[in-house]
């Protein structure tokens, strides 16, 4: 069997800070909101699901996927409260108010304990929402800073705030767990740092690409909930994933329609 203690803690030491550089060079060349719309994948909590899969079995993976599932809410209401908090505060108050609102929304879902029915057109309808909501700015291009320190501050500061989410997670049981596993690291990283070191504009920009990409993460995590039981983990984490590249492909010409990102065109 699959120490899956291991698994994660390797996915959690390399693919973060790789990812995270990754993507930050990718807003450099095309922007932030293809950076954050590149965030919407579910390059963490897919693999993590992959493998609870393997080591717990096919109906804790089910039950697991839909609490990550609903728990992409609270992301939006972080975008959402980053975003507006952006407008009138620097990068790191508004960064705890967008926790603060994230940890806020995880206790409710905690509470409600949706089902599946009911969870999957919330996200959904959150999700519109808060695009709808998010504060409307200039898509003027601004020239970053290319500190020497700055990407690999990136990378170090993402990488610690998972281990120490994770690292408390473990002992909040499996729905608080999956509700907390989208945790907006990634997110919160991106955004912080455009912020400090580009202008709250263009971190905004970021925070809404996030919400519109993040439609391939419910779908992901719907489609291995309802099947991974009945088709098995390859077939169902296949499917998952065909499906969710062609949704992903589909947000990205929405973005590129409501935020005119001229340098893609």
């Amino acid at each position: 069997m699959i120490n899956i203690d291991w698994v994660t803690f390797f996915l959690k030491l390399f693919l973060v800070p790789i990812f995270i550089g990754a993507v930050s060079l990718v807003g450099r060349r095309w922007g932030p909101t293809f950076s954050g719309w590149l965030i919407g994948l579910p390059l963490t909590s897919g693999p993590v699901a992959f493998f609870l899969a393997l080591e717990q079995g096919t109906a804790f993976a089910s039950e697991a996927s839909q609490s990550i599932m609903f728990g992409i809410m609270s992301v939006f209401i972080f975008c959402l409260v980053y975003g507006w908090s952006a407008t009138r505060l620097t990068a790191l108050p508004s960064m705890l108010v967008g926790f603060g609102a994230f940890l806020a929304c995880t206790y409710l879902l905690q509470i409600a304990s949706l089902p599946l029915m009911v969870g999957f057109p919330s996200s959904i309808l959150v999700l519109a929402v808060s695009l709808l909501l998010m504060p409307r700015v200039h898509t003027t291009k601004v020239q970053a800073l290319s500190l020497p320190w700055e990407l690999p501050a990136r990378m170090i500061f993402a990488t610690a705030l998972v281990f120490l989410i994770t690292g408390f997670a473990q002992s909040l049981g499996p729905q608080l767990a999956g509700l907390i596993s989208p945790f907006p690291v990634y997110a919160a990283t991106l955004a912080a740092f455009t912020h400090r070191f580009q202008s709250r504009e263009q971190a905004v920009m970021l925070l809404r690409g996030v919400i519109a990409g993040s439609f391939t993460f419910i779908i992901f995590f719907l489609i291995v909930s309802l099947t991974i039981v009945a088709w098995g983990v390859a077939v169902s984490f296949l499917a998952a994933i065909g499906v969710s590249l062609l949704t992903h492909a589909a947000s990205f010409q929405f973005l590129r329609g409501r935020n005119r990102i001229s340098r893609l065109d």
